[in-house]
């Protein structure tokens, strides 16, 4: 048996943070582990309340949050065999953990992206700008990276071995991407699996703001170029 563990980056998602923990798996999962990042709400309340191990990250930043997450496991079960990276906002439906797993457990697979291109998204999910970033940076990996991902998906799942070959560094925008292109260069073997995806609950950070939408953007985009 795998031991896996979950991390979930979590700022202001007191709404949907106790939705995503209840609809995980608990028979696959050994651990919970939700990273309240400088949230101003109960975010880190509910979470604690609905079961998860909840660590704090001060310092706003998506990559910031999951690199605690990471931190934590290496220190406390290095034995684990697998990390689940997954949002606090309830787009993705935490039930398909058993997809974004299975090529790991049954093909020895080092790392799996959950694609929302490949899946069925629900109306209005995705704002036009993440349709058009996620084709854009998929594209750039393709034609500089020699790999084809056709998302930059935050439903994921990695070896923890191989995760930590990485050496992961960005604490922000950068986080999904930085990942799928030094594995790329690193010769990691990698699947997509299609999943869902649904209207979040509450505004996105990112996508729902103008400013939040151009700085994710730019940093994607440099990454991509910065790791060539």
């Amino acid at each position: 048996m795998q031991i896996i563990r979950v991390v979930i980056p979590a700022f202001n998602e007191e709404n949907a943070v106790g939705k995503v923990i209840d609809e995980i798996p608990k028979e696959l999962v050994s651990e919970i582990i939700v990273v309240n990042n400088n949230s101003n709400d109960q975010t880190k309340v509910v979470a604690e309340k609905h079961g998860a191990t909840v660590l704090d990250e001060p310092t706003k930043g998506y990559g910031r949050a999951c690199l605690k997450g990471i931190e934590y496991i290496n220190n406390k079960f290095p034995d684990t065999d697998i990390i689940v990276f997954l949002d606090a906002d309830y787009s993705d439906y935490p039930s398909e953990l058993r997809l974004i797993i299975k090529p790991i457990i049954d093909d020895n697979i080092d790392m799996v992206i959950g694609s929302r291109k490949l899946g069925i998204k629900e109306k209005s999910s995705m704002t036009p700008q993440q349709v058009f970033g996620n084709w854009l940076a998929t594209f750039l990996i393709e034609k500089l990276y020699k790999i084809k991902y056709t998302d930059l998906g935050p439903f994921r799942a990695i070896k923890l071995n191989k995760l930590n070959e990485l050496n992961m560094q960005d604490k922000t925008y950068g986080w999904t991407v930085e990942m799928q292109v030094k594995a790329a260069k690193k010769k990691l073997t990698s699947v997509e699996v299609p999943v869902n995806y649904k209207m979040r609950i509450g505004q996105s950070k990112v996508s729902g703001t103008v400013k939040g939408t151009l700085l994710a953007g730019y940093k994607i985009i440099t990454t991509i170029f910065k790791e060539l």
